[in-house]
């Protein structure tokens, strides 16, 4: 099978890479995670100008239409980055449940301020209970309008956000819904996940008009497929950051000297980092099967693919995060170093979008259901 990529595929991930090394350096990184916000709205600007919020944009709604391929490159950059900047969850996540689901005007207003960096909107999902479906948030009928009631937790970048879309049940199907983050009968709880990002859990009781429903059909086919390409993107992500961490400890390993030798030279050193290779290895494996299975029509085979990825990321970010800490020693855990923040920022993935334990058992699920 051929793995490589295009020269225009190539060339984006150039781009954002040479941006990044010259604009988003780990002071300039601490300087935002400091402020109040906890973002940059001249970065976020500046990822406009660059064309990355309109990536995953069909050419005909005005993107990009870089697809899952190219939104994987830019993710894997992006994590290797350490940008801590909502694309993720705007540009990726949020950007694909519209494209899904609005239609007419609402889909070019929405598409147009999420592309142009207008706006920010986060896709506020997780219910604490079961990761791949709302089980007790609400939407029904009140009057013209909609009565929204709900809670969700770990809604990443939500403190950010103008827009919340809100997976909620209704009757027997599944909706999404526009709500202003500033809403009457929305409650944000904010806080700093780990890795120093902003997130929140919501609580909502609100009315809502008629025309914040994003379509009228089940959207339960179209957050699947959204969901799935998001972790998908988020393993590209979680991908960077292993190769940054890997690399860092190698070169780190090389320049410390203890007893007239460098420390890299120990074999039992050598064995360790050899290990943490294969698992890099592993994982981009199948961050490229779970980004391949997103170009195919078969759902079920694209969430067998995704859960897989999630999983094995997950464990290599475990591995490979807890290795480079130990062979930094104390280092690893100071701020001056890159390796405590890659390592933060693997924790994190291994938390967001469904845990690694979630995706496990949900594959078991899968193929249990499939041999009974």
């Amino acid at each position: 099978m051929d793995f490589s990529f295009t020269d225009e595929q190539q060339m984006l991930q150039d781009s954002i890479q040479r941006y990044l090394e010259s604009s988003y350096t780990l002071e300039h990184r601490a300087g935002i995670l400091a402020g109040n916000a906890g973002w940059s709205q001249s970065t976020w600007n500046e990822l406009a100008e660059l064309g990355l919020l309109a990536l995953d944009i069909d050419e005909a709604d005005g993107g990009i239409g870089a697809g899952p391929v190219g939104t994987m490159l830019a993710s894997q950059t992006i994590g290797a980055g350490l940008l801590v900047e909502p694309f993720h969850s705007s540009a990726v996540v949020a950007t694909r449940v519209v494209s899904s689901l609005a239609r007419g005007t609402q889909r070019e207003q929405l598409l147009g301020a999420l592309a142009s960096g207008e706006a920010i909107a986060v896709l506020a999902h997780d219910e604490d209970a079961d990761w791949f479906a709302p089980r007790t948030s609400t939407a029904a009928r009140a009057g013209d309008g909609w009565r929204l009631q709900g809670r969700k937790v770990c809604v990443s970048h939500a403190p950010m956000a103008h827009w919340l879309l809100v997976s909620a049940r209704v009757g027997d199907g599944v909706g999404v819904f526009v709500v202003d983050r500033d809403a009457a009968g929305v409650a944000l709880r904010e806080y700093r996940t780990v890795d120093g990002m902003r997130a929140a859990e919501i609580d909502f009781d609100v009315m809502l008009a008629a025309d914040t429903r994003l379509g009228d059909a089940d959207a339960r086919q179209a957050l699947d497929e959204a969901l799935d390409r998001g972790i998908a993107a988020l393993c590209a992500d979680a991908l960077g950051v292993l190769d940054r961490i890997l690399a860092a400890t190698v070169q780190y390993t090389r320049d410390r000297v203890q007893f007239g030798t460098a420390i890299g030279r120990l074999q039992a050193l050598q064995h360790r980092m050899a290990d943490m290779y294969m698992q890099v290895e592993q994982a981009r494996s199948m961050t490229y099967l779970a980004t391949s299975a997103c170009l195919q029509s078969d759902a079920r085979a694209r969430r067998d693919a995704v859960c897989g990825a999630k999983v094995v990321v997950g464990q290599a970010a475990r591995k490979v995060g807890q290795e480079a800490v130990q062979l930094h020693g104390g280092m690893g855990m100071t701020d001056e170093l890159d390796v405590s923040h890659c390592f933060k920022r693997l924790l994190a993935f291994e938390l967001r979008m469904g845990c690694t334990d979630e995706h496990l058992a949900h594959y078991r699920g899968l193929v249990q259901s499939r041999a009974a």
